[in-house]
């Protein structure tokens, strides 16, 4: 017997959960979705400032879990560079 799913890879029938998938598209919000308390705009100052996102492997949130920690190491290890003549100034172009 093929399974459909296999079918659905081939080109063949699509599989029962693709078609749950493939949902009429509607441009009414769903229920669920209530922004009727929000407030517009609530973290564009912050964003306005500047923000560097940087994703951690998982080994390393644990040793660094909090962006303090991340921030307190790369600053010794940036004043470890500069005593060392490796870096010219608190901040490096990338």
């Amino acid at each position: 017997m093929v399974d459909e799913y296999e079918l659905s890879m081939q080109g063949g029938r699509t599989a029962k959960n693709e078609q749950a998938m493939k949902k009429a598209e509607s441009d009414e919000m769903r229920k669920e979705y209530d922004f009727s308390s929000g407030i517009r705009g609530k973290y564009l100052p912050r964003l306005a400032k500047g923000a560097n996102v940087v994703v951690l492997d998982r080994d390393m949130a644990k040793v660094f879990p909090s962006s303090k920690a991340v921030n307190d190491a790369l600053r010794v290890l940036a004043e470890a560079g500069r005593r060392h003549g490796k870096v010219k100034g608190s901040t490096r172009g990338i």
